[in-house]
């Protein structure tokens, strides 16, 4: 794996923790909301991650390659890609209260079934994770800055 692999590598990791933030960000503000768009109540979502698999080669070129170079085909993942955002349609509970206008008529009103306990602890990790891959990205960023360097003295 090389310098710019790595760095494509961090760089999908800092783009889906994005992703995974803003969608926690918008399961917690949207814990009472009772009416969308598309009718009935807010539903939890969570991003799906998937690893992003290395790029296949043809057969010929591959085996050239290794020969030539005597090292292991790459098989290791390039990254991490977003799969999609699935929505959990049982995450509802139903509370008692015929005053609100928007009661069915048992007077008992749908409710995301959001626990924000659960998603301020994912955004904590999403956040660390983040963080991670800031981290990794600048020292990459600073490895291949010293190695220009040295062909400078």
């Amino acid at each position: 794996m090389g310098i710019f692999d790595a760095m494509h590598a961090s760089l999908s990791g800092l783009t889906a923790e994005r992703l995974r933030m803003d969608v926690i960000t918008s399961n917690i503000a949207n814990v009472d909301t009772t009416r969308t768009p598309q009718g009935g109540p807010y539903l939890r979502r969570q991003v799906v991650f998937m690893a992003e698999p290395a790029p296949t080669q043809p057969f010929a070129t591959l085996l050239s390659t290794q020969l030539a170079a005597a090292t292991p085909a790459p098989s290791a993942a390039r990254g991490v890609m977003v799969v999609g955002i699935r929505q959990d349609p049982n995450a509802v509970k139903q509370v008692y209260d015929p005053t609100n206008p928007d009661a069915d008529q048992n007077g008992y009103v749908r409710y995301p079934d959001i626990d924000v306990v659960t998603e301020m602890t994912d955004l904590l990790a999403a956040t660390r994770a983040y963080e991670a891959n800031v981290t990794v990205f600048n020292a990459l960023k600073a490895t291949a800055l010293r190695a220009l360097s040295i062909g400078r003295a």
